[in-house]
């Protein structure tokens, strides 16, 4: 029985350069009960020159809501009831009743937006926030000791990745939101805990159960982008530099994972617990 949690870390190393990153699962939204992390961060950060995450430090703070908003807003005369249909409009009416906010605040947002200020929402009244992210934690500890952070992606990149989403895939991200509201709070402690103790396997089970439906949806947000990253990465180690990369830890599941496409190319890769640190 382990002795508590030993958190989402791997090691990846390449043994002609003596390159090796600290492969580190975060989770964006956290509440504050949720620290302290485990040892393996700590000493992730401590044994690193440098801090790589999905985005540049300070770049989700540099207008993005104004931008998000810009291109998550209808034109003129659209509604979000006429893009997604009555249907899954009377489950965003559902939901706003339940939570008290106004319908008419909804209701020229397309459908990606909605369903991410949803689901913002229901993470707020879990007493979970983005400013308690791991990434967020870290970024804010690089500034303080003045170690240096770049990102893998820009923020119009990731913004780009909703609003390029077709009409009918804005809607099954919407109705999939809606689907998971009941069951988010209990889903949520297991999604944590399962985090906390590194079990890949419950984690894949857990986030991708419905999204698994739509390998459209799977492409665009994980594997596409993993594949896109591997080149930094692999850059990282070939130049022989030690960084602490803290991406969501979703990206580290299944075959078309971080974990797995590092392995096919050779790097060693071991999770924290399984080696003895030099």
């Amino acid at each position: 029985m382990e002795a508590g949690p030993i958190g989402s870390v791997w090691v990846v190393d390449s043994q002609d350069t003596g390159g090796r990153l600290y492969l580190c699962g975060t989770i964006h939204i956290l509440r504050k009960e949720d620290y302290p992390l485990a040892p393996a961060y700590e000493a992730a950060y401590s044994r690193s020159d440098k801090l790589v995450f999905e985005l540049p430090p300070d770049a989700a703070k540099a207008g993005a809501a104004a931008r998000m908003t810009q291109l998550g807003t209808l034109p003129p005369g659209a509604t979000l009831e006429a893009e997604v249909g009555s249907e899954t409009w009377s489950g965003v009416k559902k939901w706003c009743a339940s939570r008290g906010v106004p319908p008419f605040s909804m209701a020229r947002m397309r459908p990606w937006l909605a369903s991410l200020m949803i689901t913002n929402n229901e993470y707020a009244v879990l007493g979970a926030s983005p400013d308690m992210g791991v990434d967020q934690h870290f970024e804010k500890r690089a500034r303080r000791d003045g170690k240096p952070g770049e990102g893998l992606e820009t923020l119009e990149f990731q913004i780009q990745l909703f609003a390029g989403l077709s009409k009918e895939l804005q809607r099954v991200m919407l109705d999939q939101t809606l689907a998971e509201v009941g069951t988010l709070p209990e889903e949520y402690d297991k999604m944590i805990e399962a985090w906390k103790h590194g079990r890949l396997d419950d984690l894949q089970s857990m986030l991708f159960r419905e999204a698994a439906k739509h390998p459209e949806l799977m492409e665009i947000f994980l594997a596409a982008r993993n594949r896109a990253w591997m080149a930094r990465l692999e850059d990282l180690l070939k130049k022989g530099e030690r960084a602490m990369v803290l991406v969501g830890t979703g990206h580290f599941t299944a075959e078309t994972g971080l974990l797995h496409l590092l392995k096919e190319r050779g790097y060693l890769v071991r999770h924290y617990r399984e080696m003895k640190e030099d």
